[in-house]
C-alpha cells in the first residue's frame, strides 16, 4: 500500500515512458512473410499495465489483440497484418499509437507511436539513414493525423488465420469422392449402380473442387 501511494503522484497523464520494439514497421509487397509484423510491448514496471492500439488507417491493417494487459516486468506480442497491399499505398506512412494505463485507471499514462510503411521491395529500400531534417518533416506531417479507436479495427482472431474452414474441407472431400466414383454406364464395377455418376455431374464436381482449391490456397 505504501508502495502504491509512493509512486502514484509520479504517474502523470502522458508522462510514463512506453517501451515498444520495433519503432518502425516496414512491409514489402513482394515478400508475403513481411505482411505480418510483430510489435513487442515491454512492461518494466512493478505494476500491471493495460494497453490499447490505435491507428491512422485501420482499414489497411488487422490487429490481433488490439487491447489487453501486460503483467509487471513482462512483455506481450501484438501481431499486425497488412490487409491492403496495393501499389497505390507504396510509400504512404501510417502510424500506430500504443496507449498504456494502469488497470484501475482510464487515463492514458503513456503513449508511443510507431510508423508503418509499405514498400514495393526490400531491394528498393534506401540503406542509408534518413537525414534528420527529413525525419522531422515526416513527423510534422503525421502530427495531425487522426487515430481511430480499436473498435474501428477489423480485428483478426487467432483462429481465423489457422486455415480453411471445416465446411470447405468437407465439401472438397465430397467432390473428390464424387470424382472417384464410377461413371454412369461402366459395367465392370463393384460399386452399386445408384452411386454411378454421369459425366455432367463429374464435371460439376471437378469445377467446384477447383474453386475450393483456390479458396484454400488463399487462406
Amino acid at each position: 500500500m505504501q508502495q502504491q501511494q509512493s509512486r502514484q503522484p509520479g504517474l502523470v497523464e502522458g508522462s510514463l515512458p512506453v517501451f515498444v520494439f520495433p519503432t518502425e514497421l516496414l512491409f514489402y509487397a513482394d515478400e508475403q512473410a513481411s505482411h505480418k509484423q510483430v510489435l513487442t510491448l515491454y512492461n518494466p514496471y512493478e505494476f500491471a499495465l493495460k494497453f490499447k492500439v490505435l491507428c491512422t488507417a485501420p482499414n489497411k491493417y488487422a490487429v490481433v489483440d488490439a487491447t489487453g494487459a501486460v503483467k509487471p516486468q513482462c512483455c506481450v506480442d501484438i501481431v499486425i497484418r497488412h490487409r491492403d497491399v496495393r501499389a497505390c499505398h507504396y510509400g504512404v506512412i501510417d502510424k500506430f499509437r500504443l496507449q498504456v494505463s494502469e488497470q484501475s485507471q482510464r487515463k492514458a499514462l503513456g503513449r508511443k507511436e510507431v510508423m508503418a510503411t509499405l514498400l514495393p521491395s526490400a531491394a528498393q529500400e534506401q540503406p542509408q539513414v534518413r537525414p534528420q531534417e527529413e525525419e522531422r518533416r515526416m513527423k510534422e506531417q503525421l502530427a495531425d493525423r487522426v487515430f481511430f479507436e480499436q473498435t474501428a479495427f477489423q480485428t483478426e482472431s487467432r483462429t481465423a488465420s489457422g486455415g480453411p474452414s471445416l465446411l470447405t474441407v468437407l465439401l472438397g472431400l465430397v467432390c473428390m469422392a464424387a470424382l472417384m466414383l464410377p461413371t454412369l454406364g461402366e459395367q465392370e464395377s463393384t460399386v452399386p449402380v445408384y452411386l454411378h455418376l454421369s459425366v455432367n455431374k463429374k464435371l460439376v464436381a471437378a469445377y467446384v473442387l477447383g474453386l475450393l482449391t483456390m479458396v484454400i490456397l488463399r487462406t
